[in-house]
């Protein structure tokens, strides 16, 4: 098969596909793997690194894209980059349809094959494709919160971990899952308040255990989100449904009577956010204000860190990718329980039941 690695496109996007190890085993496999010029320099990846491992390097995204039958990404495909995809081509990425109608209708348009890695499930239920861009998420929202929490960024002026004889500030954590967990790894760790609320009492069962005194467990109502909402200096939120819109938690009411400056990471703005107020923001624009609460929202956290990102997903993605170049799509689906998870649309029709629900519209089981 003849897989292409076009260059990211979407703002500030460094991350990369695929790395030269990848590479060397697609092509000790028998495929044909094509890179487009510059595509891994943000992740410190040179092309002469790619060639030596023995892929091509091409000049131009369209090459790439009309040469490949399998083209690997990070992101989903950009409005520029609609125009190169090809009906019965197979991408392989991170989609989040369920947040985007226009993409979704976009791509049912194109009648492309989409593999999502967010969607990317084995038979004990993990999602082993998200799991370690959550990791980096949940760490990385600390950071950023800490930072937006400062005076000149419209925060409230104080320091996450305090210090002595000065209290620390309060960080509520949506969600338990990996995301959460990592959060609160950090945010403890700094010297925080931590309280993490969720549903899953078995999971608050093993935060209880694994964290140190300064973590807080809750189950998760809408009693208890409002009330630590309202005492939080910083909220992160990590709740995933996995293939669906994430669900509404802190409605426009709510953000109001939040205290001044107080700081919102919205990690669910992948899958469409879970704050009324939030909206995608980017690396260049990362925050906005609205009720005197700053928002952070971008929808590519990792890619800041973009060279332990790129690492650290394509450990993951890789066994997938030569399963998928090995055997083709529907050898593929028959044969992995994982890969048919990941199958999100197949030539013009949906095939992932979450998203079709969100936005009312057919599908068929892959």
């Amino acid at each position: 098969m003849i897989i292409g690695v076009p260059k990211e496109t979407k703002n500030n996007e460094y991350r990369v596909g695929l790395l030269p190890a990848g590479v060397v085993q697609l092509s000790r496999s028998g495929h044909k793997v094509l890179i487009e010029e510059g595509a891994g320099i943000g992740s410190g990846i040179r092309d002469e690194e790619y060639v030596a491992a023995g892929g091509r390097i091409l000049k131009n995204p369209s090459e790439v894209f009309s040469q490949a039958e399998l083209i690997v990404k990070i992101k989903e495909p950009s409005p520029e980059e609609y125009a190169h995809l090809k009906a019965g081509q197979i991408i392989f990425t991170f989609f989040h349809f369920a947040a985007s109608r226009p993409l979704t209708e976009a791509m049912l348009k194109k009648k492309i094959i989409a593999f999502a890695y967010e969607t990317l499930q084995n038979e004990n239920g993990e999602l082993p494709c998200l799991t370690p861009m959550s990791e980096v998420a949940g760490r990385m929202a600390v950071h950023e919160g800490a930072k937006y929490l400062e005076e000149p960024m419209k925060g409230r002026d104080i320091l996450l971990g305090g210090v002595p004889g000065v209290s620390p500030a309060d960080v509520v954590i949506l969600g338990a899952g990996v995301v959460g967990a990592n959060a609160c790894k950090m945010a403890a760790g700094l010297g925080a308040n931590v309280t993490i609320l969720d549903i899953n009492l078995n999971r608050l069962r093993f935060i209880e255990e694994i964290m140190p005194p300064n973590v807080h467990t809750l189950y998760s109502n809408s009693h208890t989100i409002r009330d630590s909402v309202l005492k939080a200096d910083l909220v992160i939120s990590s709740v995933l449904i996995r293939g669906a819109k994430a669900p509404l938690l802190i409605d426009r009411k709510l953000v109001s009577q939040m205290k001044k400056g107080a700081v919102i990471v919205d990690v669910a703005i992948d899958q469409g956010g879970s704050c009324e107020t939030s909206r995608p923001t980017t690396h260049e624009n990362p925050t906005f204000v609205v009720d005197g609460v700053v928002h952070y929202c971008v929808t590519n956290m990792p890619g800041a860190v973009a060279r332990t990102s790129s690492y650290a997903l394509t450990n993951a993605t890789l066994p997938y990718i030569l399963i998928l170049a090995e055997l083709g799509t529907e050898k593929c689906i028959q044969e992995s329980y994982a890969m048919r998870r990941a199958l999100n649309m197949r030539k013009g029709e949906l095939t992932i039941q979450e998203v079709a629900e969100t936005f009312n519209l057919p599908w068929t089981e892959s």
